[in-house]
């Protein structure tokens, strides 16, 4: 069997995010002022914000981070969603389904509730992830924040398992 063969009748039923190469931001100007500019399409204030972002990103709860940035947690979620921070919305893909379905005006708000097995908060989270599209620029800034945040290999400690996986870089010429 060639590999024509093999590779007959595959096709592409899924499509990816083209995030363009990677970078990390050497730009030094702080996250709250790259944020400024975007103030009006964010659920809080861009040092509100900025703070999320740090907390989140560094394995806080959605809950932690609200409670260090001092705003609701509900508010939280919304702000990292519009960051385009990934993973904010309580629901199910199969129960955010039933979010678009009630939103498209072909299931009533009550059976929708009840069918996402949500409550009334996550029902209305997802239903904000629905109606509303993370902001690019926000999410780029916050993009190059995070990758700008963490260089591979430092800082992982004496007691990593993987810290000799990502060996020096002095011997390489």
């Amino acid at each position: 069997m060639t590999l024509s063969e093999i590779a007959a009748g595959v096709e592409v039923t899924a499509h990816q995010r083209d995030r363009g190469v990677a970078l990390a931001d050497d730009t030094e100007t702080p996250l709250v002022d790259r944020l400024s500019d975007h103030a009006e399409s964010l659920p809080c204030t861009p040092e509100a914000t900025a703070t999320l972002v740090d907390a989140y990103t560094a394995g806080r709860s959605v809950g932690d981070a609200a409670s260090e940035a001092g705003v609701s947690p509900m508010t939280a979620a919304k702000t990292l969603h519009r960051c385009g921070v990934a993973g904010v919305c309580p629901l199910s893909p199969t129960a955010r389904d039933v979010v678009r379905d009630w939103l498209a005006g072909r299931t009533a708000r009550s059976e929708a509730v009840t069918l996402t097995g949500g409550d009334e908060a996550d029902f209305a989270l997802a239903t904000y992830v629905e109606t509303h599209d993370p902001v690019g620029p926000v999410a780029e800034a916050v993009d190059a924040q995070v990758a700008g945040s963490a260089p591979l290999g430092d800082g992982l400690g004496a007691d990593d398992p993987l810290g000799d996986a990502l060996g020096s870089t002095d011997g390489l010429r």
